[in-house]
């Protein structure tokens, strides 16, 4: 395995026609199940939509963004205690997964297993791109693929053929989030030296000045994740949740 990969992936957002053979898709999910997850129930599900015109409905939940119109084909990860507590009931357990806490592992256990399929993915030769709008409109992405309870969508993953070596983005050094032993009190000065490789990117330096801003922070606060955005977002994740069975 090549250990540059990490250093050096990219996110791919424009993806060519060609299509990804089925057989690569069902080896790169297999292959990906094999990430840890809790207590291996496995409490996850993938719905795999293919480009065309039966998945257009699915890209305006995603606001029609390049990767979701692109790729060759979307993975909506779920969180999905549904069938795990079926298997119980048919064994002749009674499950008790109805709860925040089933949700909270469920949900990890989907994310991992999202990135893991991105990994095997791009190391056989696909691009991937996360799209985060899923929790956007987890509601209508619910209905849309047909969700039952217990069920709801966390991660979308858009694989296809790249188009492009894809935008390189600037990361924090490690000092800025691993700590050793304690959670230490930074001082401002610190905090700001830490996000300067930040505020310094030539492609969020152009992003502040497009937007009218006076700092890169002032571009995520008022203009791509603002209060009403996020706590819009955040009540209807709440009601999608609610509505699956997790909240009472």
């Amino acid at each position: 395995m090549d250990m540059n990969y990490f250093a050096g992936r990219r996110t791919r957002r424009h993806f060519t026609d060609r299509r990804v053979d089925d057989a690569l898709l069902q080896k790169i999910v297999a292959d990906a199940s094999h990430a840890p997850n809790t207590g291996n129930m496995q409490t996850y599900s993938i719905v795999a939509s293919r480009k065309g015109e039966g998945r257009k409905a699915l890209e305006g939940f995603h606001f029609n963004q390049p990767a979701a119109v692109e790729a060759d084909v979307l993975l909506t990860v779920c969180a999905d205690f549904n069938l795990f507590s079926r298997w119980c009931r048919l064994s002749g357990a009674e499950p008790c997964y109805d709860n925040f806490m089933s949700f909270s592992s469920a949900m990890t256990d989907a994310v991992i297993l999202a990135q893991q399929i991105v990994t095997v993915a791009e190391l056989n030769g696909l691009g991937s791109c996360y799209l985060g709008t899923v929790t956007y409109n987890p509601g209508e992405i619910s209905q849309l693929l047909g969700l039952p309870e217990l069920v709801v969508p966390v991660a979308c993953v858009a694989l296809g053929y790249p188009a492009d070596g894809g935008v390189e983005a600037e990361r924090l050094g490690t000092p800025a989030f691993l700590f050793s032993e304690k959670y230490p009190e930074l001082t401002d000065a610190q905090i700001l030296e830490n996000y300067r490789v930040k505020d310094e990117y030539p492609d969020n330096a152009r992003f502040v000045a497009e937007n009218g801003k006076e700092s890169l922070a002032q571009v995520f606060t008022d203009v791509r994740y603002t209060r009403a955005m996020m706590e819009g977002s955040s009540e209807k994740l709440l009601a999608a949740i609610r509505r699956a069975g997790f909240l009472k």
